[in-house]
């Protein structure tokens, strides 16, 4: 671990966010299960830790809120609102989400809300209960690509052989661009093998992004620290996108996990903003 940043993971260690006041950051995972007052606290959680985000991409869902098989107009009311939101505050961008079980009716939805401007689909095998390898799965997938969609998928390690699964929904979706939640959780060395993939002709799309919530704060000032960050650059930095998972976990926390890794500044920022600025065409 760098020892300029040590007082950076000596904040994290004791559950503290540094001062970091920015605006070159975007954060891909914030789930706003109330809407307007989940936001409400997002920023006062950001302000009391002195962080600020120029972006962030919002969900209405998580926990015990989900896109439920058979209800979809349960997600219907939901995106409205979300899109409401986001209408009133620029710094968002929405992300839905439908069940792939709803087939033509979830492909229906995903049409409407793209039309709306929505850019992330995220769609939870473990909380909705699909299987990734399901049909429904690489069709709606399929339909997200065509649409202009970045498909956001959990990849917690909590089902099992969840990274074999979505490298393979990746490989099949060649036109699709894929943001892995959580880079496989403990499992994040399996994801090693993209740096042998990208070796085989015509294998791999190079469409496979992830997001590094939640599993960075476990990461830092670790054991596991330097393999992570070897994972890191396996992967890609490019391909690397900053998530709180508020409100599980907060911005400053993770700002501050990020920073007491080995990076240099330049692949810092990439993670921060720039690759979000990229993969969704951020002014």
């Amino acid at each position: 671990m760098s020892k300029r940043l040590l007082p950076a993971a000596i904040a994290l260690s004791l559950g503290a966010a540094p001062a970091l006041a920015r605006e070159d950051v975007f954060d891909v995972h914030v789930h706003l299960h109330d809407g307007a007052s989940s936001l409400a606290e997002y920023r006062a959680q950001n302000a009391r830790d002195g962080v600020e985000a120029a972006g962030f991409g919002a969900m209405w869902f998580g926990g015990p809120n989900q896109a439920r098989a058979g209800d979809i107009e349960g997600a219907r009311t939901a995106h409205d609102a979300l899109a409401r939101l986001a209408a009133a505050n620029p710094r968002m961008v929405p992300i839905a989400t439908v069940h792939p079980h709803d087939g033509e009716a979830a492909l229906a939805e995903l049409d409407r809300v793209a039309a709306f401007g929505f850019k992330v689909l995220k769609i939870h095998p473990h909380t909705q209960g699909f299987d990734l390898a399901d049909p429904r799965v690489g069709a709606l997938v399929e339909r997200a690509g065509a649409r202009g969609l970045v498909v956001l998928v959990d990849n917690a390690g909590i089902v099992p052989n969840d990274t074999v699964h979505l490298f393979n929904l990746a490989l099949a979706h060649p036109g699709t661009r894929f943001v892995f939640a959580h880079m496989g959780g403990l499992d994040f060395r399996a994801w090693n093998i993209l740096a042998l993939a990208r070796t085989a002709a015509g294998l791999f799309a190079d469409n496979i992004y992830f997001d590094i919530s939640a599993t960075v704060l476990l990461a830092a000032d670790s054991p596991l620290e330097e393999e992570f960050v070897w994972t890191m650059r396996n992967v890609g930095i490019d391909r690397l996108l900053l998530g709180s998972d508020f409100p599980q976990f907060s911005l400053g926390r993770t700002l501050a996990a990020l920073d007491a890794l080995d990076l240099a500044e330049e692949d810092a920022a990439k993670i921060r903003y720039g690759n979000a600025r990229r993969l969704f065409g951020l002014d």
